[in-house]
């Protein structure tokens, strides 16, 4: 894998940085709560889900067209991850905390994105198999809107859990920005759906429900940037008040479109096809847990001054995680190259019925 380094040097993990400032260290804890939410639901929703769908962009195009396409751009993002968690601890090395949280938020962009080609490979892969059948669409699709929920709560959760000081502009500002552009992608999924849709009341519920979260996310968005310009627990309070408004009217709209008629046929797959499903998701979930860790490495280093007692420990997780990173990435290469995994295959001295 080409990590730009020895074995040593791909796995080394960074020392406390010296002389970062308090407000680096809080944004870092904070961009290192918001990536280890995001890969964490992401993973969630594709790898552990009990259905076999296609995962598609967001344009309503699929991610690939043949497994092949999907392997080769995913054995490519692998090696990319390798060397970005290989810079993000250069990074920390030198104490530089602002490029590190840079870094691990383009790592859990990329996290992301290898996560859901990882889905869409193996139900590329599944239904590749003899005996399997594929999705037939529908007209909603079930992950890309329970991902605007989660994301919506997490948003909102931040706003109300945050000590005032920390909902810096910035914080508000990259909030505000997630929450628009969830509620557009809602907007535009339903209101496709209420156009294709041939049931008289779901055609007017979803554009009722589209009116609903506009309403309370204009009203949500309107006290955040009074927050912005006046910062007191008086005006946090009311993005919390107005924040349950918004957050009940996304899950009732999600929950509207996430009803069977509307959600399609999942894949029927052989348990051939099941076997090289399970294989490629858990290459993926390997290297999601191991970015997960890596995560949670650097916030605790974030969230201790340099020579604490316990930095050493610290560094040694961070070497753990930065390493398995690589193991992970090395699992998933190696399960879309075979279309099966070590993890899944019997022993070797295993016979059938002994």
């Amino acid at each position: 894998m080409a990590t730009g380094g020895s074995g040593r040097s791909r796995c080394e993990a960074a020392a406390g940085p010296p002389g970062a400032s308090l407000q680096q260290r809080k944004r870092l804890a904070f961009v290192c709560d918001a990536s280890k939410a995001k890969v964490q639901m992401v993973a969630d929703l594709l790898l552990l889900s009990s259905e076999t769908r296609p995962v598609v962009s967001s344009e309503g195009v699929a991610m690939a067209d043949t497994f092949d396409q999907c392997r080769d751009t995913l054995i490519a993002r692998t090696k990319e991850l390798s060397i970005l968690t290989h810079d993000l601890q250069s990074q920390l090395n030198m104490g530089r905390f602002s490029e590190v949280g840079e870094r691990l938020l383009e790592m859990a962009d990329l996290v992301v994105s290898l996560t859901e080609r990882s889905a869409h490979a193996a139900y590329l892969a599944a239904v590749e198999t003899p005996g399997s059948q594929p999705c037939l669409p529908g007209l909603v699709d079930r992950y890309k809107v329970t991902r605007c929920r989660h994301e919506v709560e997490q948003s909102c959760g931040v706003l109300r859990v945050s000590p005032l000081a920390d909902l810096t502009p910035q914080v508000l500002l990259e909030l505000s920005q997630n929450i628009s552009a969830n509620l557009k992608t809602l907007t535009d999924i339903s209101m496709l759906a209420s156009e294709r849709s041939r049931d008289r009341f779901a055609k007017e519920q979803f554009k009722l429900a589209v009116k609903s979260i506009s309403t309370s996310g204009t009203a949500f968005l309107a006290c955040i940037k009074e927050l912005k310009t006046q910062p007191s627990e008086l005006t946090r309070n009311r993005c919390v008040l107005f924040s349950a408004a918004l957050v009940q009217a996304v899950a009732a709209l999600v929950g509207f479109a996430t009803e069977p008629q509307f959600l399609g046929r999942a894949a029927g797959v052989s348990a051939e096809g099941k076997g090289v499903q399970t294989a490629v998701l858990g290459g993926a979930m390997s290297v999601v847990s191991a970015c997960v860790l890596l995560t949670q490495g650097l916030r605790d280093v974030a969230q201790h001054p340099d020579g604490g007692s316990k930095m050493a420990e610290y560094r040694e997780r961070l070497r753990n995680a930065a390493c398995a990173v690589s193991d992970g990435c090395t699992l998933l290469t190696q399960a879309l190259r075979e279309r099966s995994s070590p993890r899944t295959l019997p022993p070797v001295n295993s016979h059938p019925g002994t």
